[in-house]
């Protein structure tokens, strides 16, 4: 029988009369790479906190591996928590090795494996480094791979990609691949959306501590308006596509986006186009965001948020 990594039912939990998660309930499926999104103080890591135990729901259940979140599930489960922190004057491989053996590894195949983390994710130089010493982006590194070193089933990363430069977020990128390819479970909260678009097989949307969206990319792809980029120096064209569109916007370099209507279909409008003897520069049906979709579930001011985050 397969044992669901993590089940979630109707919780909810308040801090000083505020609800900070409301009514939230999803399961984690073996083998999933999930997104958990949404704005910063949506409730990403108070629910994660207590999927793993730290904090207690006031109302719902938690199950990990079946049971309450406890030392059943020790080894079993990687984690990364929001805020960073490394001890300042180990290095990078005792950081790896200490980890490792905190989460069952024997101390004669701790360093050899930190060693080989190093290696393979190009940190070899930092190898004998203080933390204290190392960039930013190694430290981040050094902290994820000090997380995932014993090879747990399950992973939980709360904002992983926050503060690295987009070359280590491409690294991030394919560690989180690799794993998910050796058949690990994964989820993982983010507030920019591109990561989740390009990692994942399942998106769970949070606003306001409330879950709005739980389905696949593909699902949450098709919340979003289509849009379509169109252009001609023919001044009937906004005439001829309005009848498509829900909203049009001019754009800066002359054309036009369309926000298409649900059963707006583009050979239809080229067609019109056509038809009416508009000659046209651009016709590019542009493919939805996952930004795009969040915006039409949760509105714009909430969506917003995002946006000042990722600036």
């Amino acid at each position: 029988m397969t044992i669901t990594p993590l089940s979630i039912q109707n919780v909810s939990k308040f801090f000083a009369g505020k609800t900070a998660v409301d009514d939230v309930s999803f399961d984690v499926n073996p083998g999933e790479i999930i997104g958990f999104l949404g704005p910063n103080g949506a409730g990403k890591t108070t629910t994660i906190r207590m999927a793993l135990g730290l904090i207690k729901p006031d109302e719902g259940s938690v199950k990990l591996f079946g049971h309450a979140p406890g030392a059943h599930a020790f080894g079993r489960v990687a984690f990364l928590p929001e805020e960073r922190g490394l001890y300042k004057k180990q290095t990078a491989r005792e950081t790896i090795a200490h980890m490792a053996r905190l989460n069952g590894m024997k101390g004669k195949d701790a360093f050899p494996l930190a060693d080989k983390l190093l290696d393979r994710y190009g940190l070899s130089e930092a190898k004998r480094k203080k933390n204290k010493d190392m960039s930013k982006g190694m430290a981040q590194k050094v902290q994820l791979l000090a997380a995932i070193a014993h090879d747990p089933e399950f992973y939980i990363l709360d904002e992983p990609f926050s503060g690295l430069d987009p070359v280590n977020q491409q690294v991030l990128e394919n560690m989180v691949r690799e794993i998910a390819e050796r058949g690990r479970t994964i989820i993982f909260s983010t507030h920019v959306m591109e990561h989740a678009e390009r990692l994942c097989d399942r998106i769970i949307l949070i606003s306001g501590g409330r879950k709005v969206f739980d389905g696949s990319t593909d699902e949450a792809l098709a919340q979003a308006p289509r849009r379509m980029v169109i252009g001609s120096e023919d001044s009937r064209l906004r005439e001829a596509v309005s009848p498509f569109a829900d909203h049009i916007e001019d754009r800066e370099d002359g054309g036009l986006t369309l926000f298409l209507k649900r059963e707006a279909d583009s050979h239809e409008i080229l067609e019109k186009c056509v038809g009416a003897k508009i000659k046209l520069a651009r016709f590019e049906p542009r493919n939805p965001t996952l930004h795009e979709a969040f915006v039409a579930l949760v509105g714009h001011d909430e969506a917003a948020k995002m946006d000042e985050e990722v600036l």
